[in-house]
């Protein structure tokens, strides 16, 4: 019997809907396998096995009373801790929010269960999707399952190494600042970053407001495209939510080309600090895409070099607002209430307490960013270099349909081996930033493995805002290029767990 775990989402669906499976046999089968080898993964934080079996059989009893299903209806996912998920944990990896069980649903949630989506569990994070290894969450960190003393990226490494250890075939990331495509590339699956206010942030527990995306992660372009058109679309709850029709991204998945496509190829995303086995395969993908009909196009955006400087003022000091509110009167954690302290004292205990030092680390950058004096010097003057990022992207897009890029400098580093260095951390994010300050639309998708660690590189494709439906155009023929020259996913040359 074929193993239930090794499906891609568009087939599971397909046999569900056929008959030839049932929603409630491929939940189980997900369920066995993260019982065998989450333990060593530690994708998960929270494994919602009732609540996964009701929803996989309220999917069997809707096929049997003879109704249509959706195009992902029984299929098994596993949802960021981030989102809000009623009745079931939602800690954002955090201490501060140990133990609460959220009243509501985010919309993104809504949507997947309106759409028959069988969620498994909530996976690990850093904390506050605060960093780029997942290293930062309060619960210990996740491995990659290509070798588990690397890690899975971040801050959605759960959601990742979920798939890429086929404990689901779906997961739901964010992006605030590369954290769905950084991910994916070290991990050989695909991410899509959406064009900012595609998916509903309404139940998304907020790090940086004018950054923060949530977005579909797969094993295959389609699955990722099939996601993309359940959890997006206007939503009222979110005032950056835009109203206009989504893109037909499943239709581009399904008719990937790049004949006739003007590709762009960045001259700032290359140099100093590139690993070489990342630049050979990037390269190799490059004349791949002339092979298939691509026209190349050398260009140069010199803002994209401020990109992680501006960032790492944007995002503190949105952060430092957003973060005001946990503050042990309302919710999650409190500490040091005995009666005789006042409610400030208690406020300052409990973030203490709860709060891990990268979260303190960025709350203070961003209140210092926004004091009264140095707001113009530093806040203002980010907001400019945001805005040179954005005119130099339409520029660019004037002259190309898409740009590409490595997804990350370097292929997945060894847990620890960035913990006690924040700059060599942040700079995993150098060539994703841009996309989050100019709100385009972004995926990472596998492009073969590196010579010197046989480790994943990804490939980044960016396209202008709502133009979404090109990523999966090109992913898809860049996708299908690469199986046929593998002859397999490249995820089966992970090593087995």
């Amino acid at each position: 019997m074929t193993d239930l775990t090794r499906l891609t989402a568009a087939e599971t669906a397909a046999r569900i809907a056929a008959g030839e499976l049932t929603a409630v046999e491929v939940a189980e089968a997900h369920l066995a396998r993260i019982e065998a080898v989450d333990e060593k993964v530690h994708a998960f934080l929270h494994v919602d096995r009732e609540g996964a079996l009701a929803q996989a059989r309220a999917v069997d009893a809707r096929r049997e009373a003879g109704e249509e299903l959706g195009p992902l209806a029984g299929v098994p996912l596993a949802l960021k801790d981030i989102f809000t998920t009623e009745g079931v944990p939602t800690t954002v990896g955090s201490k501060i929010l140990e133990g609460w069980i959220p009243p509501y649903d985010a919309t993104v949630t809504r949507r997947l269960k309106d759409a028959g989506v069988v969620i498994l569990g909530k996976t690990n994070m850093d904390e506050f999707a605060m960093g780029s290894s997942t290293e930062n969450s309060a619960y210990g960190p996740t491995g990659n399952p290509w070798d588990l003393t690397r890690i899975p990226g971040g801050s959605g490494g759960g959601s990742s190494a979920a798939i890429a250890s086929y404990q689901a075939p779906l997961a739901i990331g964010t992006d605030t600042g590369g954290s769905i495509r950084q991910p994916a590339a070290v991990t050989g699956t695909v991410g899509v970053k959406p064009t900012y206010g595609g998916v509903s942030r309404y139940g998304m527990v907020a790090f940086s407001s004018s950054l923060d995306q949530g977005g579909p992660c797969a094993r295959t372009v389609l699955d990722a495209a099939l996601l993309h058109e359940v959890i997006a679309g206007h939503d009222p709850l979110d005032s950056t939510s835009i109203d206009a029709p989504v893109p037909d991204v499943v239709e581009a998945a399904r008719n990937g080309t790049v004949a006739g496509l003007r590709v762009g190829v960045i001259s700032e995303f290359r140099g100093e600090g590139y690993q070489a086995g990342v630049m050979q395969r990037f390269d190799e993908t490059v004349e791949l895409l002339r092979e298939l009909g691509a026209e190349v196009v050398e260009l140069s955006c010199p803002s994209f070099t401020k990109a992680l400087a501006a960032y790492y003022l944007i995002a503190p000091s949105e952060c430092s607002s957003n973060l005001a509110r946990f503050d042990a009167m309302r919710y999650g954690l409190r500490t040091g209430d005995d009666g005789t302290r006042s409610a400030e004292e208690v406020t300052s205990l409990t973030r203490e307490a709860g709060f891990g030092d990268e979260v303190k680390r960025r709350i203070m950058l961003g209140t210092y960013a926004l004091s009264s004096g140095y707001y113009d010097a530093y806040y203002g003057s980010a907001q400019k270099v945001r805005t040179l990022i954005t005119q130099d992207f339409a520029r660019a897009f004037e002259q190309v349909d898409v740009v590409i890029s490595p997804t990350t400098p370097t292929t997945a580093f060894p847990i620890g081996e960035r913990a006690d260095d924040p700059m060599a951390m942040y700079l995993a994010d150098l060539c994703t930033i841009p996309s989050n300050l100019a709100g385009n639309a972004a995926m990472s998708l596998p492009c073969g493995l590196a010579p010197e660690d046989g480790l994943p590189v990804g490939l980044q494709i960016i396209a202008p805002a709502m133009a979404d439906d090109r990523l999966y155009r090109v992913g898809a023929a860049v996708e299908a290029a690469f199986l046929a020259r593998w002859g397999h996913p490249i995820l089966e040359e992970a090593p087995a767990l």
